[in-house]
């Protein structure tokens, strides 16, 4: 887990609990103080004080009525002969054909009228004054405490203040999660780049350098002090690559000396030798003695040309099975009394190489060989393909090789055996570099030295 998400879930840890502690309480205070909250009380009291005014009413008509029927009220009359003359609202009665008809009349409805139709077609009106506030006026104070009551309904203001207080700590939660996400990027992305860059220097690529931050902070100073590692890192790596290669020439060139003064000695002294003899069969013999010294140094020279040129690459399919028996059968001669013995695939073992490079790789490999075995020793040869890539193995029944030897087996160097030059090994490697391969040691069956050549798989060609 990353320190930007660590933070973040510590920040959350922290937030979370607490946030829906303080919610919960909010909410219960908030139902708690909402209950007491008259909308209920004044629905309960308009439900009862509408039953109360019908209750009033009815009783009001039962008494207008029976007081008419008893004579206790002097009714009002109007004459069907004054239809014409009669109030609109003595004419709605009439034509709707009711028998009677009661209504209210007054500013507040306090006064209730009894209409009644008499078989004549006259129309007597009683009329009695209400007790109280008026039915008009209960009917008005009853209509707007309905209203009140369906408009807080209608809003509900418990849920609104919840969903509002939940809206509202949502909003500051998110806001402050998203500050948190760019504080703990801008907090971390040091490190990440810092991590990018140890492993680009892990990779070898001393040239990486961060983005110098602004500011004196930890990272700007973390920054500061990873560029300057790196440069003092290139800097020393390239001192050491000179020293080294400063060294190794120097160390070459001890022995490049010490063997040619190895040479020169004998020249010199037979050279000596012959300003005071003048024998014929010795000047035979110094002179063999001095072309082959001469013949020693000319190698020698020829040797650290080769090892110095830069030789051209021309790869192309070849044939290993076809080549390392071409390679055999050409130095064989020189050493009948070593065994050679061939272990070739049995499929096609082509690799993409410049012949003449490998030509040389295998020239040298099978000529150490040769050289190590001795009388009667044996040199194997096989070939093989490793999933992508063909080899060449060559290995001998000699002595092996040292501990000491093993450790620079490739490198340039002088060799003190006859005949040897110190470079075979170091111009087989670089031949086999260059064709895109490379030379392994490895145990053998042998005893011996054993090394192995890979090198690319050819295409497979169609016909």
């Amino acid at each position: 887990m990353s320190l930007r998400t660590k933070l973040i879930a510590v920040f959350l840890l922290a937030t979370l609990a607490p946030l829906g502690a303080m919610l919960w309480v909010t909410i219960r205070l908030l139902e708690t103080s909402l209950s007491y909250a008259s909308t209920d009380e004044l629905d309960s009291l308009s439900k009862s004080l509408e039953s109360t005014g019908r209750e009033m009413y009815q009783r009001a008509r039962e008494s207008v009525k029976k007081d008419a029927a008893d004579g206790k009220l002097a009714p009002q009359r109007f004459s069907a002969a004054d239809a014409k003359l009669w109030p609109a609202q003595i004419s709605s009665f009439v034509a709707s054909e009711e028998p009677e008809r009661f209504f209210l009349s007054g500013e507040t409805g306090d006064r209730l009228n009894y209409l009644v139709l008499r078989p004549n077609g006259d129309v007597w009106a009683y009329a009695r004054k209400v007790g109280g506030p008026g039915m008009t006026l209960l009917q008005r104070q009853y209509a707007q405490a309905r209203e009140t009551v369906d408009k807080a309904r209608l809003f509900d203001l418990r849920r609104g203040f919840v969903l509002t207080l939940l809206l509202a700590a949502a909003a500051v939660f998110l806001a402050s999660l998203a500050v948190l996400i760019w504080m703990a990027i801008q907090i971390t992305r040091p490190m990440r780049e810092l991590q990018a860059g140890l492993a680009e220097l892990a990779n070898g690529n001393l040239t990486i350098r961060l983005p110098q931050r602004e500011g004196g902070d930890e990272g700007a100073q973390t920054v500061a002090a990873f560029n300057r590692t790196a440069a003092q890192l290139a800097e020393n790596r390239d001192k050491l690559v000179h020293l080294a290669r400063v060294e190794s020439w120097q160390s070459l060139a001890r022995k490049m000396a010490h063997e040619v003064k190895n040479s020169l000695t004998p020249i010199r002294l037979i050279m000596d030798e012959l300003a005071y003899r003048h024998d014929p069969g010795f000047l035979q013999q110094a002179a063999q003695i001095v072309s082959d010294e001469v013949a020693t140094l000319e190698r020698r020279v020829r040797a650290f040309g080769d090892f110095s040129a830069e030789p051209s690459e021309h790869r192309q399919p070849l044939d290993l099975n076809t080549l390392l028996e071409e390679r055999v059968a050409f130095l064989q001669p020189g050493h009948p009394e070593t065994t050679y013995d061939l272990a070739l695939s049995a499929g096609p073992v082509r690799a993409n190489a410049d012949p003449d490079l490998l030509k040389g790789v295998l020239t040298n490999l099978l000529e150490n060989a040769a050289q190590a075995a001795g009388r009667g020793g044996v040199v194997r040869g096989r070939t093989y393909v490793d999933r992508d890539r063909v080899a060449i193995a060559i290995e001998d029944s000699g002595p092996g090789l040292s501990k000491l030897a093993k450790e620079s087996l490739f490198a340039p160097t002088i060799s003190f055996k006859k005949g040897g030059m110190g470079l075979g090994l170091s111009i087989a490697h670089r031949g086999a570099v260059l064709s895109g391969g490379t030379i392994e040691h490895y145990e053998g069956e042998l005893g011996g030295a054993a090394f192995r050549v890979l090198l690319p798989l050819a295409p497979v060609e169609h016909g």
